[in-house]
């Protein structure tokens, strides 16, 4: 019989629905015992303690209950030689996608200026940008990066999207590599990240980079926290040469008390909610990758190397 140790905020949700799907394997959660641990042959984890790999004797493969594994690639503990899947979209996209379209609307149709307005009790209607004339950049064209995209293109805006290698997707102007980078970047007047946590992605989005941004452009990243160099966000801010950066991932999170994130007044921050994982699409794949694993026929597995 598989045994399978669920590892979660809603671990027993995440149990009773992996048990409907799997009625042939035993679903433990973090009330198991240790003579138990030591068997179990899956982890379903988000974001498990390094202690709990000590207890797991005879790990045969780890699904990644989210689409970020940096958290879990980061984990001293990890065994290198187990196996890992993630979640593909699982229902996520969407309401990323809205998440990223409510940002973009809140800069191109001045949101930011209308609250300060409020504030100094001024009433003043500002001109309106056409969508035609707002273009979008989406850094990461993944599952979530291509909906998001595709999207933002249906809705009007001229959208061009940035991934390492060259991709193609309908309505979609797609840049690859540096030099397609830097191209993107002094096109868009929103910047979207949607990359994942790797060496060649953390603090990205530094002065560089900021700085071939057309002056006033906006920045929403619902995406990794390393993504973004936060001195040099700080910088282009108070400069002026940011407009604007509503954020919902962080380095660490909770985000500090300290933070000065939290007081500057062009930041939104939202405290990671922007793609929340709905259960059900996702206890789908988990049981696919499940019984995958099981079969010997394991679905694409994460190159801890690469970080995706």
């Amino acid at each position: 019989m598989m045994r399978v140790l669920v590892h979660h905020d809603r671990a027993d949700d995440w149990r009773e629905a992996l048990a409907r799907r799997l009625p042939d394997a035993e679903i433990l959660t973090g009330e198991a015992s240790a003579e138990q641990r030591r068997d179990v042959d899956y982890l379903a984890a988000w974001k498990p303690p390094a202690e709990l790999f000590a207890e797991l004797g005879r790990l045969k493969g780890i699904v990644n209950l989210g689409a970020g594994v940096d958290a879990l690639l980061n984990n001293p503990a990890l065994p290198r030689d187990v196996p890992i899947v993630k979640l593909r979209d699982a229902g996520m996209a969407g309401p990323i996608a809205d998440y990223v379209r409510y940002g973009v609307l809140h800069f191109q149709r001045d949101f930011d200026h209308y609250a300060r307005q409020q504030a100094a009790g001024e009433w003043r209607e500002r001109p309106m940008t056409d969508k035609a004339d707002w273009p979008v950049g989406v850094l990461g064209l993944g599952a979530i990066g291509a909906k998001v995209a595709t999207t933002l293109a249906a809705d009007g805006f001229p959208v061009h999207g940035w991934s390492r290698s060259p991709k193609q997707l309908d309505a979609v102007t797609c840049h690859h590599g540096e030099a397609g980078l830097d191209t993107l970047l002094g096109q868009v007047r929103s910047l979207v990240l949607l990359l994942p946590d790797t060496p060649a992605t953390r603090h990205l989005i530094d002065t560089r980079t900021l700085g071939l941004l057309p002056e006033g452009a906006s920045l929403i990243n619902p995406g990794r926290g390393s993504l973004i160099d936060e001195t040099a966000l700080l910088e282009a801010l108070d400069a002026g040469r940011l407009r604007g950066a509503l954020l919902d991932a962080f380095p660490v999170e909770p985000l500090p008390e300290d933070s000065p994130l939290w007081s500057h007044p062009r930041i939104l921050i939202t405290p990671h909610m922007a793609g929340p994982t709905p259960l059900g699409d996702a206890v789908d794949q988990v049981a696919e990758a499940l019984r995958a694993f099981e079969n010997g026929t394991p679905q694409p597995t994460i190159d801890p190397a690469a970080g995706y």
